[in-house]
């Protein structure tokens, strides 16, 4: 069975992740890419779907008990767990080395103390946990094949099959090291290259500490947003600069319920913000990388701008269901592809716009194809603003003129205006700033209740969305005006759950809502950043540190998030790790800094 969310490390090369849970399983690896099929599904069925466990062994075969002590090597992506066993203690170094070759996951077991008896039991499962494979020797390796796919072990363990298992039995002393790697390769080519294990530990090691020095961020947050921008990295597509929201799908926003989708792709809306916090804690690179994958994704056809695409700029990424796989505690229907692409959200293009506004703003070489990006984009939005629409949060629903997405699209004319006024392009400044003034007066108009003093989900709905939370942040008003105070209390009223946390919106348990699905979900994590962050901008420095922190308490040992906090169950709950989650995080954290600075 699978382990709670939390109990989950990350650990990848930046093409690909894996998912190891605190006992050593490895649970979840999709090969070659975030958005291939997966090799390990047990995360979302059984053990019959695909797993690798490394762990001490019991007598009786059973699985190990989960690791005393984990974390990761300083700043980087290098997992270290350890068991105090009644025969001594043992450590297991799991990483995937920055891909120089074929995608490889190593284990390295370590004696620490005494002489310990461990087993490494291998279950691979192509096409989702469907496929089993043919496992052969070829001389002194064992690989498993099946259709297009092979995957190569490398150990210097004795190994054997049983069970339609490749089992390791062996014994550590201290100071005695023993690696296992597995390694893909498309099955028609030669065979990988042999692994050198250690030589790659302390390549893997030096990548990230050099990647972390780049970090300009020195506040008191320190530990939490280096480990929010490693996620962000590991997240990363190194290939094309694409940002995959999250490296799993159906993990539930609401445990045993339908709400479970695939997040294996990147969401112009997470990159775009993911792009800012990495701009602004010094990461130029990966901004760079961002732009130009955005500009070849989009190319040719930015007025159809999809809402996601493939991590290499696909734009085909049809929905489907895998039966055979029963899902994470039993949370139906397990789901591949998404097809939300095709929505239309219009919040995307205020928030695509934006981050290349900050990309020009904090000196990104200019490049003259975004510049006319931007304003083809803008030529777009002039005519279809004010239609009705999906929103922020993909409702399966009806469209509606959701407030959020009126906002953006304000935010959208408004950044472009400042391109122009710049002098960098040119284009109908007084024609847009008339579109700019007649979506502020729209919103302001149809989106607010007077009577309750607060902005509303959409046009005459009597609802409220914490998406409205960003009104201050992005500008469109200040947040000293009576109508965002009014709109933050309102949310923090109506929307809140009893431990302070923000839902996105309210739910309707069995019936379909605004979003046209059955359920609950849990409290959104950023969204409560965002609520921290506007109260920080409203003077109330001390409720918005306070706030703050009981999120940073929610993040499991290795200071990760999922997408969402089940404040009833009191665990984490939604795809992990989540980039929508760490993003906010180091916002929020860089907000209360400067806020500190100043004497907030």
């Amino acid at each position: 069975m699978a382990g709670r969310i939390e109990d989950y490390a990350l650990i990848g090369d930046m093409q690909t992740a894996a998912l190891v849970c605190r006992d050593g399983t490895a649970d979840w690896l999709c090969l070659p890419r975030f958005d291939s099929h997966a090799a390990f599904s047990g995360l979302l069925g059984t053990e019959e779907h695909g797993f690798w466990r490394v762990g001490p062994a019991h007598p009786s075969g059973a699985a190990p008990p989960p690791a005393d002590r984990r974390r990761y090597r300083g700043d980087s992506l290098v997992l270290e767990s350890e068991w105090d066993t009644p025969r001594g203690t043992v450590r297991l170094i799991d990483f995937m080395p920055p891909r120089d070759g074929a995608p490889q996951l190593i284990r390295i077991v370590e004696g620490v103390s005494g002489r310990v008896p461990m087993r490494s039991a291998l279950r691979m499962r192509f096409s989702y946990g469907r496929v089993v494979p043919w496992v052969h020797k070829v001389g002194d390796r064992t690989v498993a094949v099946a259709g297009p796919d092979s995957v190569w072990l490398d150990t210097t363990a004795d190994t054997f099959g049983k069970d339609l298992t490749t089992y390791a039995d062996f014994t550590v002393s201290p100071g005695e090291r023993v690696a296992f790697t597995i390694s893909w390769q498309p099955s028609h080519r030669e065979p990988p290259a042999l692994p050198d294990p250690e030589g790659s530990l302390a390549a893997t090691e030096e990548f990230w500490r050099e990647w972390v020095e780049h970090c300009t961020y020195h506040g008191p947050y320190r530990d939490a947003v280096v480990r929010s921008l490693i996620t962000l990295k590991a997240l990363t597509y190194a290939p094309t600069g694409g940002i995959v929201a999250a490296p799993t799908t159906s993990l539930p926003e609401d445990i045993g319920g339908s709400r479970n989708w695939d997040y294996r792709f990147t969401w112009l809306r997470d990159a775009a913000i993911t792009l800012s916090s990495l701009l602004r804690t010094g990461y130029r690179e990966e901004a760079r990388a961002w732009r130009e994958w955005l500009l070849r994704a989009v190319a040719g056809d930015p007025e159809n701008l999809q809402i996601m695409y493939g991590i290499a700029g696909e734009r085909e990424l049809g929905e489907a269901e895998l039966p055979w796989l029963p899902g994470y505690e039993n949370s139906r229907p397990v789901r591949i592809g998404n097809g939300a692409a095709n929505q239309l959200q219009l919040d995307v293009y205020g928030e695509t716009i934006e981050a290349l506004h900050l990309a020009h703003m904090t000196g990104l070489a200019r490049n003259d194809y975004a510049s006319l990006l931007q304003l083809r984009l803008i030529g777009y939005l002039e005519d279809h603003w004010n239609e009705p629409d999906e929103g922020i949060w993909e409702v399966r629903g009806p469209r509606r003129h959701f407030v959020h997405s009126k906002v953006m699209a304000w935010v959208a004319v408004d950044r472009t205006i400042k391109l122009i006024e710049s002098g960098e392009v040119d284009g109908p400044l007084e024609r847009w700033r008339e579109l700019r003034e007649d979506i502020h007066r729209d919103v302001c108009e149809k989106g607010y209740d007077k009577e309750r003093n607060t902005f509303t989900q959409s046009y005459g709905s009597p609802e409220l969305d914490a998406s409205l939370l960003l009104i201050p942040q992005v500008g469109f008003l200040p947040p000293d005006d009576k109508r965002v105070i009014g709109t933050i209390e309102a949310i923090q009223r109506e929307l809140s759950t009893p431990d302070g946390f923000v839902l996105r919106y309210p739910t309707t348990g069995d019936e379909a809502g605004v979003d046209g699905l059955p359920g609950d979900e849990g409290a959104f994590l950023a969204c409560s950043f965002w609520l921290a962050d506007d109260l920080a901008m409203i003077g109330r420095v001390d409720e918005a540190r306070q706030l703050f922190e009981k999120l940073l308490a929610l993040r499991n040992d290795l200071g990760l998030l999922a997408e969402e906090w089940d404040p009833r169950l009191q665990r984490q709950v939604g795809n992990f790790p989540q980039a929508f989650s760490h993003v906010p995080l180091i916002d929020t954290a860089l907000r209360l800094t400067a806020s500190s600075a100043f004497g907030g």
